[in-house]
């Protein structure tokens, strides 16, 4: 019988414990790789490079909330891709906003 109690406290140490669930910050930054850098590459804009996403360029064209980039998303200028509830429901939308203030301002 100890033999078996042994061989069990063994094999459950070794089992692989489970990732915890990602952060909100995590999760944006996810979502920013998939829907957003391949046109911001770290903060850029390869369509205008006048307009990126850095803090002061922000601020410079009104938008200085996650709501104000939120809006940019869904109703953007010339070049830039719509981006409607449907293809990014609003609260991913709002983790890559917060996720674009935290790591360009």
């Amino acid at each position: 019988m100890s033999v078996c109690v042994a061989l069990a406290m063994l094999l459950s140490g070794c089992a692989k414990s489970p990732e915890p669930p990602p952060t909100a910050s995590t999760r944006g930054a996810q979502l920013f790789k998939e829907r957003c850098a391949p046109c911001h590459p770290d903060g850029g804009n390869v369509i205008n490079p006048k307009k990126t996403l850095h803090g002061g360029v922000l601020a410079d064209n009104g938008i200085t909330t996650p709501a104000g980039i939120v809006a940019r998303m869904r109703k953007p200028g010339p070049g830039m891709t719509s981006f409607d509830p449907a293809t990014i429901p609003d609260t991913d939308a709002h983790l890559i906003a917060e996720y674009i203030l935290a790591t360009y301002r």
